[in-house]
């Protein structure tokens, strides 16, 4: 058994219907970039109802029909909040909460400490969050259910340097099921390969046809700190 292995990720998400939202971080290979990736998948009409929407400080999610918007609640909030020189990423609101407490000099793990899975039982959708420092380095964190009722949050945060080719793929579901099984275990090692165009392309490529809905990349220049990124959206 090979534990430093690196995973193909175009390979890991062909082979999984349903991963749900997954966030990436890594390093380029050449070790200029730092990478940035985040995806939402969904079942539900009001789920696939959405797009990724560019914004000054990243990006938020819109319903591309705001007729057919049901519960805003848990599908409607801003993934990808810039703060100074770092990015933070998550899969619903605690994007903002992160970088309130990041604003008083607090650190992410304290922030998720005041939040916890989501209310959605009997799935009880972890919330995943990253961190992505003006260095390279990151961390990844998941807050999920310790059973099947929901009674109590396992917090797990996980902090990685930047390797050059490497990144780590975090994800909210194992699979697809009923309910639908939360993700378990360390974020899997995932090799970063191509430029930005090509990367992107490959992990758009790559998702379930019938359940994904939008992708978002970003690659920031690790000297100047000026990015380029790609957003695709299923309703475009």
């Amino acid at each position: 058994m090979d534990i430093y292995a690196v995973n193909d990720l175009t390979e890991l998400l062909r082979s999984n219907p349903y991963p749900g939202r997954g966030i990436v971080l890594g390093q380029t290979p050449d070790g200029k970039h730092a990478v940035t990736a985040y995806f939402i998948m969904g079942r539900s009409a009001n789920s696939r109802n959405r797009i990724f929407m560019e914004e000054p400080d990243g990006i938020r999610t819109e319903a591309y029909d705001p007729s057919k918007l049901e519960d805003p609640s848990l599908i409607i909030y801003h993934p990808v909040r810039q703060f100074g020189r770092g990015l933070i990423v998550t899969n619903g609101d605690q994007t903002d909460t992160i970088r309130d407490y990041l604003k008083k000099g607090l650190p992410m793990e304290q922030a998720l400490r005041t939040r916890e899975f989501e209310p959605d039982g009997p799935n009880w959708t972890p919330r995943i969050s990253g961190l992505l420092s003006p260095d390279g380095s990151y961390k990844l964190s998941i807050l999920k259910s310790a059973d099947a009722e929901g009674s109590a949050c396992v917090r797990q945060t996980f902090e990685y340097p930047a390797l050059p080719g490497v990144g780590h793929f975090l994800h909210t579901y194992v699979t697809d099921g009923n309910p639908i099984p939360t993700f378990q275990g360390e974020p899997e090692r995932v090799a970063i390969t191509g430029d930005i165009d090509t990367f992107a392309a490959a992990l758009w490529e790559s998702l379930n046809e019938a359940n994904k809905i939008s992708l978002f990349v970003r690659f920031t220049d690790l000297a100047s700190d000026t990015f380029t990124q790609r957003i695709f959206n299923k309703h475009q």
